[in-house]
């Protein structure tokens, strides 16, 4: 059984290489990622490669081997799943559940897991637009435009909110920018950093252009 420091090295090792063109994580930004200095990630994915979970590549970084990708799969799935949970059933703040879910994650049995998934019937996304990885091992990842690049003028759905932190997803929150909100891109201002959005029936507002690109969207009419 993982222990939690191997499953958060591998969880975070799958959310980098999910990024990557090839696959590859650099150590530097896994560390940063984990919060911890290039030192100690580099010894921690030295044993994680002993123990045949990544593919450790001195000066370049590592991959993940299927076995360390299947632990990482269960762990997200489980992070996914409780905040889910905690949002639709418990009713918490989606700006709160992620602290929380980083906790959880490790304490629950995959049996646990299964009810879980079941009780909320099957989701495909988190409340934050994250795919749940499948029961199977199948992680979705379709990449959209963001509110920085999209057509202005154009009716757009949220799908994805990718900056976890409180701060932003309060913010997102109080503009109306959860999964599932149609917006439009009324103008982009690139010298001065900005993107003027409105919802429907609302005053426009202002974002920066590195807030709308943690916002994913699609057209509106794709569903």
């Amino acid at each position: 059984m993982a222990t939690i420091a191997v499953e958060n090295y591998l969880k975070h090792a799958l959310l980098l290489a999910e990024r990557s063109p090839d696959g590859l994580v650099p150590m530097g930004e896994l560390a940063t990622a984990l919060e911890v200095v290039p030192g100690t990630a580099t010894t921690m994915v030295k044993a994680l490669a002993d123990s045949g979970l990544v593919v450790h590549e001195p000066r370049r970084g590592l991959r993940l081997t299927a076995a360390g990708r299947r632990v990482a799969l269960n762990v997200l799935r489980k992070h996914r799943l409780v905040e889910t949970f905690l949002v639709n059933v418990l009713k918490m703040d989606w700006a709160q559940v992620h602290a929380e879910a980083e906790q959880l994650e490790h304490a629950i049995s995959d049996a646990v897991l299964d009810r879980l998934d079941a009780l909320l019937g099957h989701p495909a996304t988190d409340p934050h637009g994250d795919p749940i990885p499948s029961v199977e091992g199948t992680l979705n990842s379709a990449v959209y435009a963001t509110l920085a690049t999209c057509a202005t003028e154009v009716a757009l759905r949220v799908v994805r909110v990718t900056d976890q932190s409180a701060d932003f997803l309060t913010f997102a929150e109080a503009h109306g920018l959860r999964p599932g909100a149609v917006v439009q891109v009324v103008d982009r201002n690139l010298p001065a950093g900005l993107v003027t959005l409105r919802r429907p029936r609302g005053k426009p507002f202002a974002l920066s252009l590195a807030a709308a690109g943690r916002i994913w969207v699609a057209p509106a009419e794709a569903g």
